[in-house]
């Protein structure tokens, strides 16, 4: 079995089709930005994007994910190393503390700003509000995922200009 892991084909052995998909991309592919908390896919640490959806992977068997598009908070820097803008507006805003959920916030935040570019402050706070935080209070992570927003905007106008024209 393939899966497509931060835009690299990773052919899958099958002895570890049964494993859950936390442990295979930490142990296996030392992908170690999605962690393992809560156990029952409740507080959103193991959060990853699945074909630009958030999964809470920590109950889920590697065996579901075959020919997926997997990305993990480790696919979305630059290959340079470069921070993506809503990772650096993380930082700027200081919206990382501990940082034990800040991987699953930031693709939960980067799945939502890719659906809606042009977010309220209350429209950031229901897209983020299942993923558990303890140390922000949450304001930070609000301002830092508006704070990235007009990257999205960006990417958005662009993507319009560049659509093919239908009649």
């Amino acid at each position: 079995m393939k899966l497509f892991v931060n835009g690299k084909e990773i052919e899958v052995p099958a002895s570890a089709m049964e494993k859950r998909i936390v442990e295979f991309l930490r142990e296996d592919l030392d992908l170690t930005g999605a962690k393992n908390a809560c156990d029952i896919g409740a507080c959103g640490a193991c959060t990853i994007l699945v074909n630009d959806e958030p999964n809470r992977i920590c109950v889920k068997l590697v065996k579901n994910f075959g020919g997926q598009r997997i990305l993990t908070i480790e696919g979305m820097a630059a290959p340079d190393g470069t921070l993506h803008p809503l990772q650096q507006a993380f930082v700027d805003c200081g919206a990382i503390q501990c940082g034990y959920c800040t991987p699953g916030m930031v693709l939960t935040a980067h799945a939502f700003l890719l659906k809606n570019p042009h977010p309220t402050r209350e429209q950031i706070r229901q897209a983020i509000f299942k993923n558990l935080c303890r140390c922000t209070g949450y304001q930070q992570i609000i301002d830092a995922v508006e704070q990235a927003a007009p990257h999205y905007q960006k990417q958005a106008e662009a993507q319009k200009e560049t659509a093919p024209v239908t009649s």
